[in-house]
Formats: C-alpha cells, structure tokens, sequence
C-alpha cells in the first residue's frame, strides 16, 4: 500500500468500527434496559398475581433508576454527549449492583438468616449475561474491563458479607477423614461460606473473559482484514478504471477492458467476421483550404461520432487511418449478423458525415479476420490482418473510381437478409489478387460524391 492507501484504510477502518462499535453497544445496552425494564415491571406488579407478597420499595427504585439510565445512555450512543468512558461506567454500575445486591439485599426478611445464603442459594451466573452482551460492543477492552469488575465486585460483596459473620466454616474445616456426619455439620451449616466455591467461580469468570476479550480480538482483526480487502478492491477497480479509459484512448475500448481483465495480452484468435474501412472523400482538399487547427478540430468531431456510429451496431474500432477507419464486426468481440451490421453502420456513418459536412467512402468486405496484440516488450498494439481487410481497403478505392459511397464483396451481399439495397457493379479486378471480385454497389440517391 502506498502511504495514501494506508492513511485512506486507517480513516475508513475508523470510521467503520467506530460505526459498528455504537451499533453493537446500543444492541447490549438495549438488551439491558429489557431486561431490567420487564423486571421492574414484574417485580413492582407481584402483588396483584402473589397476594401477600411485598415488595421492597428499595429493589423497585433500584430497577426503575437501572431502566432510566439504560434509556438514557441509548440516547446518547453516537450523539455528541457520547464520550468512551460512559460504557465502562455503565457495564461498572451493572456489575457492581448485582453483586451489591448479594451483599445487601436480605435474603429472607428473618433477621437471623445470614447473608450468605444469597452465594449459596443463587450464583455468579449472573454476571456471565453481562459478560456475554458485553461482546457485542467489539471491543475487546470492555470485555476485560466488565470481566475484571465481575472478579472484583464478587469478592468484595463476598468478603464484606463473612466480614460481619461471628462465625464461620469452610471446605477447610472438613477433617480428611471426614464422615457423613462430619459434611453434614459443615456443608449444611448456615455458617459454611465456601471460599473454595468463590474462587473456582471468580476462575471461571476469568477463563471466559479472556477467551471472550481473544475472541472479540479475533473478530476485530477479520472485520480490520476486510476492510483492508474492500479498500484493495476499490483502488485495484479505480486503478483498472483509469488504465482502461487510458488505453481507451489508444486500444478499441472493448480490447482494453479485455486486456485489463484478463490481466494477460490478447492471444491471436482466428474469426469470420467483416472489415470495414472508410475514408472522407476530397479530405486532402480541405486539409490545403483550412488551418491545420480547424481541420484537426473538425476530424475529431466527426471521427467522434464516426466511432459512436459503429460502436453503436457492434463494431470495433481497430485504427484510425489519417483521415479514415478501419472497424471490424464479430472480431475479436462477437456479434450476430455481422453484415447486417456493418450495413447499418455504414449507413449511420455517411449520415454522420453529411452532418459535418463530409463525403465518405465505405468498403465492406467479409472473410477470416486474425486479431491479436503485436510489438515488442517495451510497446506493443492490438491489430487485424485478413484478406477481408486488404480487400476492405480496396473496395474503399474503387468506389471512388466508380462514384459510388458504399462498396461491397459478394460474400457480404449473400449474407445480407434484404440486399434490395444494393446493385452489382459485375466482377471487378482488384489490385494484389489473381481473381475477379464479384462487387455491389449501395444505391443512395442524391449523395454526390466528391472527387
């Protein structure tokens, strides 16, 4: 990648993830707020499906104010006021209140019951929720952070409930030869705090957040990766765009857009197709008339259109040849009824001329066609060589001789589907071949031709 190239990736990896971070934590914090806004619901309308049941006013005010700060953090998710620390500060105040909540929520409302019964009776699976939805935010960082707050927050709640306790037993004070008495008097004992239980738990806790945090890491790096791939994809396809329009101005744009796909020179391939060459009639004349300027503005225009007129019916641009072109059809791209459309665009051509204010000449001929890339290493062109073009060329000579606009082989006139168009001019001779061509001529009236 080239220094652009990378400071483009950073910019669009930026702003992707931060876009994919704000859609994921407003997903975690949108499942949060469900969920303690249904258990404020259910907790606070207890009493009208378990009569007797009384609810601490305490717990509904907690619930109602974690429901109100949920909606309020969505709010800002993205918004100016969204600044990175609130996450943290969100996923800190929900792990710390569930584990409060084991430290200071009673148990029973029995003053003798002692606290610890909440580790016992319940769980720290109630923070892996947390933890889980916690990922959604891609961020590995958080993951750590409301790991590292489910470790803390259990241990604290932990030690500060046995820190009020008289007494207390443990896995500890089992005797290696203990009876079933013996577990019985400590396992059961509403003193047993289970230490050993708190470490193997806040342990687990541990383990999930780090394959969590290298998870999301993971993920991370995929999502960096193919960001990476579609900034390569669109330079690679901006690149391939330039040269093609590049050597558009040089190759028939049908070749360049073949050779940047293919990544590879043409090979030469042999077709049936039609030549087609034309050339203006009395263009030395009005080049000796004219400054050059204006009759270089003037050919562009009309070479312009003359290219758009072919292209329009099939045709491929193979050269400019001074003032004249050389168009193939069915080679090297394929098209169907070739002849016909060769016709149809010698007859869009004189249109076009007649436009600019031109006489054109047109010969048509049809035949094998052999198309490929020729040159050396260093500079190298697309070409077409036949006998269909030699003879293309002549018939564009002869019909000046024969004052005609449009001159055609035999070979082009029994493909044709309707050649009514057309007269025979018999068998001319043509310059370079030993046999007589069978020639007809495109019968248009009121189009002088020029000398």
């Amino acid at each position: 990648m080239t220094d652009a190239n990378i400071a483009g990736f950073a910019n669009e990896s930026a702003v992707r993830l931060k876009l994919a971070e704000q859609k994921g934590l407003r997903l975690a914090i949108a499942c949060r707020t469900v969920v303690t806004g249904a258990a404020f619901l259910w907790y606070g309308a207890a009493p009208f499906f378990s009569p007797g049941f009384e609810p601490r006013i305490a717990a509904i005010f907690v619930l109602l104010l974690f429901t109100l700060v949920g909606i309020g953090h969505l709010c800002i998710i993205g918004s100016r006021f969204d600044r990175w620390w609130m996450k943290y500060a969100v996923y800190s105040l929900d792990t710390l209140a569930i584990c409060a909540t084991f430290a200071v929520l009673p148990i029973s409302r029995a003053d003798d019951v002692p606290q610890i019964i909440a580790f016992r009776a319940y769980g720290i699976y109630f923070l892996f929720p947390l933890l889980a939805v916690s990922c959604l935010s891609l961020s590995w960082r958080l993951v750590l952070w409301t790991g590292a707050m489910c470790v803390v927050g259990w241990w604290a709640a932990f030690l500060w409930v046995i820190s009020g306790m008289d007494h207390i037993l443990s896995w500890g004070d089992i005797p290696s030869t203990a009876t079933q008495e013996d577990y019985e008097n400590v396992f059961l004992s509403i003193d047993f705090i289970g230490r050993g239980n708190r470490i193997e738990e806040t342990a687990m806790i541990f383990f999930a957040t780090v394959a969590l945090a290298v998870a999301v890491y993971r993920a991370r790096a995929v999502f960096f990766a193919q960001v990476a791939a579609d900034l390569d994809w669109r330079h690679e396809k901006t690149l391939r765009e330039r040269v093609s329009q590049l050597l558009g101005k040089y190759l028939p744009e049908e070749i360049a857009q073949k050779l940047i796909a293919e990544d590879a020179p043409l090979k030469p391939q042999r077709t049936r197709g039609v030549a087609l060459v034309m050339d203006i009639a009395g263009f030395t004349r009005f080049s000796a008339d004219n400054d050059p300027e204006h009759v270089i503005g003037v050919l562009d225009r009309f070479l312009a259109d003359a290219t758009t007129a072919v292209t329009r019916h099939g045709g491929i641009v193979i050269s400019y040849l001074g003032d004249g072109i050389l168009v193939t059809f069915n080679a090297p791209v394929q098209a169907d009824q070739p002849q016909t459309s060769a016709l149809r665009a010698a007859s869009d051509l004189i249109a076009a001329a007649t436009a600019h204010g031109f006489s054109i000449r047109i010969g048509i001929a049809s035949g094998d066609l052999v198309t490929g890339i020729i040159g050396s290493e260093a500079r190298q062109s697309f070409t077409v060589y036949g006998d269909a073009v030699n003879l293309a060329s002549r018939l564009e000579a002869l019909a000046k001789i024969h004052k005609v606009q449009v001159l055609i082989d035999k070979a082009t006139y029994d493909a044709l589907n309707d050649p009514s168009a057309f007269t025979s001019l018999g068998s001319l001779q043509i310059a370079g071949l030993s046999e007589r061509v069978e020639t007809y001529a495109l019968v248009l009236p009121d189009q002088p031709m020029q000398a």
